[in-house]
């Protein structure tokens, strides 16, 4: 398991900022990790210094570019992703302070400007373009699948399919699985589709899907930034071809088919079962002397269940012999990059809160949620680094979601990796919502080889 690289960003001031005063920050560096102290002006009730641990990769300037952050913090995790492995990317930071620029970008025209997420897909296409010229066989043809969503309480809105609500739940492979309302269909069959996968074998798909996506993003009001989200977004970027997402389609119409089937079998039990019982004279259920249970019947439609639930597990171990044969080893990799909800809601017995207006309930409510989640990834990500025995993987939606990108294809966390952006202002007026966030960040980063 390796530690979390956190990196800090600082953001300008707004031009039309109204108090240009700025916290007085100094950096102390490392050969691999640096320290952060900042102050406000000694004027202020709050001036004494606060400085970290050893804790950043590396610090960013405002003047430097979402090119610059792609290429120090994503790029170098893109041969992983090349090879099947996963990288996870988070941006944390109060509202406003440039969290959705970093990850998305507001520039679509200009490749300069594109935020992490389209720099990336540009880099992947690329190099998956080089793979497909020598692959004649289409269904190998090597695209990104796009899936996006949000967190929001104890659910999951799927941004590429309507913002349709899903539900968050562990199956019994002891898998997170993200799944949308079950729908009915003819003849007893039972659809629950997951997440939505949109398929793009070029840039220009991948842009469309993006901004469809982005157009359905929940916001809301928040203390610093209008259309500031109140949810946290996750964007999954996989290398797939068209066999897999094929495979994958089959498994959802072979579970349809398991259902009826599956119920049916109960059904039959519960008759037979029933049918084998009367009541005494006392109310109590005694066997039914008159009735013989027909065990054929019950067999018959046990059968029937084992053998439609052997099609599922043969569409199964079918996506796994498509990722196990595929022409090239890339096929599976991953790159999730999470946009997290404001970090005003953040708060511990380590970290003062930082002062808020009143809210409404129901925004009370997302607080708590919000400070959960937060509270949770930061002990995964510690108990990852320190090698735990035991990860609290399910302390909120948020760690569950993303246990398997933790874990990566080996379930032990191998072939992937995580990195933390820290988005700050150096707003004279943001001072306590800055140092939080570089106080979160720091108990983050700061444990692991060599800290």
């Amino acid at each position: 398991m390796q530690p979390c690289s956190v990196f800090v960003r600082w953001r300008p001031l707004p031009p039309d900022a109204s108090d240009p005063a700025e916290l007085t920050r100094n950096y102390e560096p490392h050969p691999s990790h640096n320290r952060i102290s900042i102050s406000l002006p000694p004027q202020s009730p709050q001036a004494r210094p606060w400085k970290s641990s050893h804790a950043f990769t590396h610090i960013f300037e405002s003047s430097d570019t979402n090119r610059a952050v792609f290429d120090a913090v994503v790029a170098p995790t893109l041969p992983r992703v090349l090879t099947g492995g996963t990288s996870t990317v988070f941006a944390y930071g109060h509202s406003g302070s440039g969290k959705s620029h970093t990850i998305i970008g507001y520039d679509f025209e200009h490749r300069e400007q594109y935020g992490l997420c389209l720099a990336a897909a540009q880099h992947l296409l690329d190099a998956l373009h080089a793979v497909n010229t020598n692959t004649t066989d289409k269904t190998s043809h090597l695209g990104l699948g796009l899936r996006m969503y949000e967190l929001r309480g104890n659910a999951a809105f799927d941004l590429l399919n309507d913002h349709s609500k899903c539900h968050i739940r562990e199956g019994g492979d002891g898998k997170t699985h993200v799944r949308g309302e079950t729908e009915v269909l003819e003849h007893g069959r039972v659809r629950v589709r997951p997440i939505a996968t949109k398929a793009c074998w070029s840039f220009d798909e991948f842009l469309t899907h993006l901004r469809g996506g982005l157009a359905l993003r929940a916001t809301g009001s928040s203390t610093v930034h209008d259309l500031s989200s109140r949810t946290h977004a996750v964007l999954e970027v996989e290398i797939v071809s068209r066999a897999l997402l094929a495979a994958r389609e089959a498994v959802v119409e072979r579970e349809s088919d398991f259902v009826p089937v599956a119920k049916r079998a109960t059904d039959v039990y519960l008759e037979e079962s029933l049918r084998g019982l009367v009541k005494d004279a006392e109310g109590k259920y005694v066997p039914n002397p008159e009735y013989q249970v027909n065990q054929a019947r019950i067999d018959a439609a046990e059968a029937k269940k084992a053998e439609f639930q052997g099609c599922v597990d043969d569409a199964v171990r079918k996506v796994e012999e498509v990722l196990r044969t595929a022409s090239h080893f890339c096929l599976g990799g991953k790159l999730v990059l999470v946009d997290l909800a404001g970090s005003e809601f953040y708060h511990d017995k380590t970290i003062a809160a930082v002062p808020r207006p009143k809210l409404s309930p129901q925004e009370q409510r997302e607080g708590r949620q919000i400070n959960t989640d937060l509270l949770a990834l930061k002990e995964v990500i510690r108990a990852r680094a320190a090698r735990a025995a035991r990860i609290p993987y399910r302390s909120s939606p948020l760690t569950m979601v993303l246990r398997e990108h933790f874990q990566g294809t080996t379930g032990q966390g191998a072939d992937a990796c995580s990195r933390m952006i820290l988005t700050v202002s150096p707003a004279l007026g943001q001072g306590a919502a800055t140092a939080n966030t570089l106080k979160y960040g720091s108990l983050v980063g700061g444990l692991g080889p060599g800290k």
